[in-house]
């Protein structure tokens, strides 16, 4: 992606974090409502379409099993206006715009040569900007004790992964139902067709191929096939990578199909999910849907936004969700400084990570991306590499684990609650990191009396 265009992606996200700053309302699909109902939605055409009639819409679309529809009202209709005389209606338990949502990332230059976020030896990024030694996240250590497993499901909600990709292909997760069943047909009864690598949540398919590379991209950081000799290396030289895609080509997507990408994650079984993604409303049903996946044992990773925002004072959705498996990730450069762009807050925010020039897959090869949207799979990675090696914590012990072992940084702190960056080799040996010497915070005065014989 272009810089001019990734300009134009970051310009609408911060856009709609001002809206929501201001009290008006973020960005939604013209005429679109996300309505719960209070009694179960029955299939029968004929019911569906007495229910469009005490609606006063055309119904888009149903999540199955959560007694939600999606209905299109007439566009010349204010949303306020919609709002309120549906909230009054007896058989609707509540009702919200369709959010739009879009990816975390801001694009940068060409692929450069060195992982800085695993081992940083000091070698300059793509931006020829020196690093700091030690500002990563211990990867090289910790490869020493775990590499990952492929026991662990990591299901990435994104724009889709480019299965293909040589470095993903081998950690791809598949559903062996449907790859060993037949063409076109729902063979494991999921509700959906030939869900082989993931779903697409966007068309309703069971293709989540990758449009954009923004998955592509979080995919690789997380689990790159690795010692293969190809490529690059991923936080996990094995796992499962579930592929799941709400976000189109242009790197945006609905409530609506972000309610249904996270139950398909809930649903097939995913232990971590990473969420690279955000800018729409605070939403009540896709607080419900992480809910859900808080309640199946699932730790939903997210990206905590790219507008320089202080999330305590103006939250920014999903990361600020107060659901107890929510971990939120801040991104940090190669000095270990926060990112220019990155959203903080000392008690929304959790832990900080490598976020700026991160080289990985992309659907056009390996390319160096930056945003909280990098930083968000470092993470998720981590999370990885400590489930595999502990398979019986359990999702809110993963997350305090992550937290926890988090490495005080000065750049963090009083950005990030943990005030650190998350170590994948401290969270695998659950050390607790002793406090950053070269912050002036943690010095102390010394006072020493020196006596001497002479006159």
């Amino acid at each position: 992606m272009d810089r001019a265009r990734a300009l134009t992606l970051l310009g609408t996200f911060f856009a709609s974090t001002v809206a929501l700053a201001a009290a008006t309302q973020p960005e939604a699909v013209p005429g679109e409502f996300v309505v719960k109902l209070r009694a179960p939605i029955s299939q029968n055409k004929a019911q569906i379409n007495v229910l469009s009639q005490q609606l006063g819409a055309y119904i888009k679309s149903t999540i199955p099993g959560q007694n939600i529809v999606v209905i299109k009202r007439p566009v010349f209709e204010t949303q306020k206006s919609v709002l309120k005389t549906m909230a009054q209606m007896d058989n609707v338990e509540l009702v919200e715009p369709n959010y739009i949502y879009r990816i975390n990332k801001s694009a940068n230059d060409p692929m450069v040569a060195q992982l800085w976020g695993m081992k940083n030896i000091g070698q300059v990024d793509s931006e020829n900007t020196a690093g700091v030694q030690g500002m990563d996240i211990g990867a090289e250590q910790a490869w020493d004790i775990e590499t990952g497993s492929k026991n662990t499901i990591i299901a990435v909600i994104d724009t889709g992964v480019d299965y293909t990709n040589e470095n993903l292909a081998p950690n791809m997760w598949t559903n062996d139902a449907e790859l060993n069943g037949k063409t076109g047909v729902d063979d494991d009864g999921n509700g959906v067709v030939d869900d082989i690598y993931g779903y697409n949540a966007a068309t309703g398919s069971g293709d989540p191929k990758d449009d954009h590379g923004h998955g592509s991209h979080c995919a690789g950081t997380i689990g790159a096939k690795g010692n293969d000799g190809k490529g690059i290396v991923g936080v996990n030289w094995d796992t499962r990578i579930m592929a799941v895609k709400f976000l189109d080509a242009q790197g945006s997507g609905t409530l609506e199909d972000a309610i249904k990408a996270i139950d398909y994650a809930t649903k097939m079984g995913a232990k971590i999910m990473s969420n690279s993604w955000g800018g729409g409303g605070e939403s009540q049903t896709l607080k419900e849907a992480i809910e859900r996946s808080n309640a199946a044992g699932a730790l939903f990773v997210a990206a905590a936004g790219n507008e320089s925002n202080n999330n305590d004072a103006n939250p920014s959705f999903p990361a600020s969700y107060t659901v107890p498996n929510v971990l939120t990730v801040a991104a940090i450069d190669n000095r270990g400084e926060m990112a220019s762009f990155s959203n903080y807050g000392k008690n929304s925010v959790h832990v900080g990570a490598p976020g700026v020039n991160i080289l990985s897959t992309t659907t056009a090869g390996y390319e160096s991306w930056s945003g909280t949207s990098m930083a968000t799979p470092h993470v998720s990675g981590i999370a990885g590499l400590v489930a595999s090696h502990e398979p019986n914590l359990t999702n809110l012990e993963l997350r305090n684990r992550i937290i926890t072992t988090a490495r005080p940084i000065t750049g963090l702190r009083g950005k990030v609650r943990s005030g650190g960056l998350s170590n994948a080799y401290l969270a695998l040996t659950n050390t607790i990191a002793p406090p950053d010497l070269n912050d002036p915070a943690n010095w102390q005065s010394v006072s020493v009396s020196v006596a001497t014989a002479h006159p």
